[in-house]
C-alpha cells in the first residue's frame, strides 16, 4: 500500500494532527471544513483579483437575498476581499464604501461575540484566526482616501487606531499626511515612532530632517543599529549630509556627499548622484549639475527622480531637441509620474508655447501635488501669460514645499517686479538674504531688486561686487553687473568683465551681451562672431538673432534695399507662403486653446 494512502486510512488523532501540520488546506478538505469563503480567501492570497471580484459580488448578492446563508464573520470576509479587489482595480471610492460596510459588519460581529458565550466548537478557532485584520482594513481605507486626495479623511481614519496598535507603515503614512497638512509636531512624533520600530527607515530620517529636527538627535536614534550591524559605518555621515541639505548649507552638503560617494562601497550610487546633481543645481552650478544627472542616467536608464530638474536645465541651455527626446523616453517609462509632464512642459515653455506649458504643468501637479518643479513651471507660464496673481499663488506653494530652494523665491520676486510691487520684492529679497545667508546667489537676488529702484543703484553695485568676489563665474551676477555697466555706458569695463567670465565657460547670454557691448564700441566683426557663438549654443535665442540682423542691415543698407525690391517683384509667390503660415499658426492656436487652463 502507498504510504500516503495508509496515512489517510489511519484515523488516529495522531495521524490527523500530523497531516494537518503538513498541509492545512488538504486536512481541511478531508475533514469537510473547506467552504466557499476559503476558496475566495485562497484566490485573494494568490492575487486573482478579477476572479475574487466576480465571485465575491455574486456571493454578496446571495447573502443579501438570504441573510442566513453566511455567518456574520463570513460576510465580513467577503466584504473585505471584494473591497480589496476594487482597490486593485483603482476604484477607490467604491472600495471605501465596501470597506466601511465591512467595518460595520465587524463591529456588529464583535458585539455578538461579546453577548454570545463560546460553544466550545473547535472549528470556530481557525475561522476567527483567518479574519482579515480590522487595522489593515483601516489602512487600506486611508490609502483610498489619499488616492482620492481626501487627506483629512485619511488622517481621521488612521487617528482612530490606538497608538499601540499602529504598525510602522501606519505611522509612516500618518507622518507624511501630518507633514503635508502642516502639522509638524504630530508628524515628528509619528516619524520617531517609525524609527523606534525600524531604525533603518531612511525616508523617515529624511522626514525628520525636513522638519528641522537636529541631525545629532536623528543620528542618536540609529546609534544602536550602527554599532551592532556590520557595514553601516556610512550611515552617520549620510545623516550628516542630508542634515546640511535641509538647512540649506549646499556647499557642506556637497562636500559630505562627495566624501560618501568616493567610498568604494557607495561609488556610483544613483541616489547619491541624484542628490549631488540637485545640490549643484541649488548652488547655481548648472554645469556640474548636468554632468551628475547624465552620470546617474547612464547608470540607470530608467531613472525618473530628478529628471524634471535635468530637463529644465537642458531647456535653459537651449537644447530643446535633447529635452524633447528626454520627455519621450520618460513617457515610455511611466506617464503616472510628474517628471515626464514637467520635461515636456519645459520644452513648450522655452518654445514660447505658454498655454501648452500651463496645461502640462497642471497635469504634473495633478499627479504629484508636491512637485516643486511642476509648480514653478505652471507659475512661470501664468506669469508670462500676464496672470501674475495666479502665478504668485504657485510660487508661494513652491516656497512652502522647498524653503531652501532659491529658484522658488526668484520666481515670486519676478512676479512682484512684473506687477511693479518693488516694496514687496525688496522685503522678500531681504528675507531670503537673512534666511539663506550671504552667498553669491542671495546677494545677486537682492541686487536684482535694487537695480529696479534708481535710489538703490549704488547698493546694487556693492552687492554684485561682493557676489563676484565670492564666485567670479556666477552667470547671473555677471549678467546683472553687465546690465549696470551698460546703464553707466562703461562698455570697456563690461567687455573685460564678460571676457573674464567666458574664459572658463561658454554661455549663450554672456556671448550675446558681449556682442552688444562690442557693437557699442564699434567692434562689429567680433560682435558678429559673438552673436554667432550665442546662436550656436541656443538657436532659439531671439535677441542674438535680432542683434545679428540689425548689424547686417547697418553694414549693407543698399543690399537690403535691393532685397526688398526683389521681394516686391515676387510678391505673388510669397503671398501663398504667408497664407500657409497663417493657416499653420491658426492650427497651433486651436491646439493652444485646447491645452489652456481657465
Amino acid at each position: 500500500m502507498d504510504p500516503g494512502e495508509a496515512a489517510i486510512l489511519d484515523s488516529s488523532p495522531r495521524s490527523f494532527s500530523r497531516l494537518f501540520a503538513l498541509s492545512p488546506q488538504l486536512s481541511a478538505a478531508l475533514l469537510g471544513r473547506m467552504n466557499v469563503i476559503d476558496h475566495v480567501r485562497d484566490m485573494a492570497a494568490a492575487g486573482l483579483h478579477s476572479n475574487v471580484r466576480l465571485l465575491s459580488s455574486l456571493l454578496l448578492t446571495m447573502s443579501n437575498n438570504n441573510p442566513e446563508l453566511f455567518s456574520p464573520s463570513q460576510k465580513y470576509q467577503l466584504l473585505v476581499y471584494h473591497a480589496d479587489s476594487l482597490f486593485h482595480d483603482k476604484e477607490y471610492r467604491n472600495a471605501v464604501s465596501k470597506y466601511t460596510m465591512a467595518l460595520q459588519q465587524k463591529k456588529a460581529l464583535s458585539k455578538t461575540s461579546k453577548v454570545r458565550p463560546s460553544t466550545g466548537n473547535s472549528a470556530s478557532t481557525p475561522q476567527s484566526q483567518c479574519l482579515p485584520s480590522e487595522i489593515e482594513v483601516k489602512y487600506k481605507m486611508a490609502e483610498c482616501y489619499t488616492m482620492l486626495k481626501q487627506d483629512k479623511d485619511a488622517i481621521a481614519i488612521l487617528d482612530g487606531i490606538p497608538s499601540r496598535q499602529r504598525t510602522p507603515k501606519i505611522n509612516m503614512m500618518l507622518a507624511n499626511l501630518y507633514k503635508k497638512a502642516g502639522q509638524e509636531r504630530p508628524s515628528v512624533t509619528s516619524y520617531k515612532e517609525v524609527l523606534r520600530q525600524c531604525p533603518l527607515a531612511l525616508d523617515a530620517i529624511l522626514g525628520l530632517l525636513s522638519l528641522s529636527v537636529k541631525g545629532a538627535e536623528v543620528a542618536s536614534m540609529t546609534m544602536n543599529v550602527i554599532q551592532t550591524v556590520p557595514n553601516l559605518d556610512w550611515l552617520s555621515v549620510w545623516i550628516k549630509a542630508y542634515a546640511f541639505v535641509h538647512v540649506g548649507d549646499n556647499s557642506r552638503a556637497i562636500n559630505t556627499i562627495c566624501s560618501l560617494e568616493k567610498k568604494s562601497l557607495l561609488r556610483d550610487n544613483v541616489d547619491l548622484l541624484g542628490s549631488l546633481a540637485d545640490l549643484y543645481f541649488r548652488a547655481g552650478d548648472n554645469k556640474n549639475s548636468v554632468l551628475k544627472f547624465e552620470q546617474a542616467q547612464m547608470l540607470d536608464p530608467y531613472l525618473i527622480k530628478g529628471m524634471d530638474v535635468y530637463g529644465y536645465l537642458l531647456a535653459r541651455e537651449g537644447r530643446l531637441e535633447d529635452v524633447e527626446n528626454l520627455g519621450c523616453r520618460l513617457f515610455n517609462i511611466s506617464d503616472q509620474h510628474a517628471e515626464p509632464w514637467v520635461v515636456s512642459g519645459c520644452h513648450s515653455f522655452y518654445s514660447k508655447r505658454y498655454s501648452r506649458a500651463l496645461y502640462l504643468g497642471a497635469k504634473a501637479i495633478q499627479l504629484n501635488s508636491n512637485s516643486v518643479q511642476a509648480l514653478l513651471l505652471k507659475g512661470a507660464a501664468l506669469r508670462n501669460m500676464g496672470r501674475v496673481q495666479e502665478a504668485i499663488i504657485h510660487f508661494r506653494e513652491a516656497i512652502r514645499l522647498a524653503p531652501c530652494r532659491l529658484d522658488c523665491y526668484e520666481g515670486l520676486i519676478e512676479c512682484y517686479l512684473a506687477s511693479n510691487s518693488i516694496r514687496e520684492a525688496m522685503v522678500m529679497a531681504n528675507n531670503v538674504y537673512k534666511t539663506l545667508g550671504a552667498n553669491a546667489q542671495t546677494l545677486t537676488l537682492l541686487a536684482t531688486v535694487c537695480l529696479e529702484d534708481p535710489v538703490t543703484q549704488e547698493k546694487a553695485k556693492t552687492l554684485l561686487d561682493k557676489a563676484l568676489s565670492q564666485r567670479p563665474d556666477y552667470i547671473k551676477a555677471v549678467v546683472k553687473k553687465a546690465e549696470l555697466l551698460s546703464r553707466e555706458q562703461k562698455y570697456e569695463d563690461g567687455i573685460a568683465l564678460l571676457r573674464n567670465a567666458l574664459a572658463n565657460q561658454s554661455d549663450c547670454v554672456l556671448h550675446r551681451i558681449l556682442g552688444d557691448f562690442l557693437v557699442a564700441v564699434n567692434e562689429y566683426q567680433e560682435a558678429m562672431d559673438q552673436y554667432s557663438i550665442a546662436l550656436s549654443l541656443d538657436p532659439n535665442d531671439q535677441k542674438s538673432l535680432e542683434g545679428m540682423q540689425k548689424m547686417e542691415k547697418e553694414e549693407s543698407p543698399t543690399d537690403a534695399t535691393q532685397e526688398e525690391d526683389v521681394d516686391d517683384m515676387e510678391g505673388s509667390g510669397e503671398e501663398g507662403d504667408l497664407e500657409g503660415s497663417d493657416s499653420e499658426a491658426a492650427q497651433w492656436a486651436d491646439q493652444e486653446q485646447w491645452f489652456g487652463m481657465q
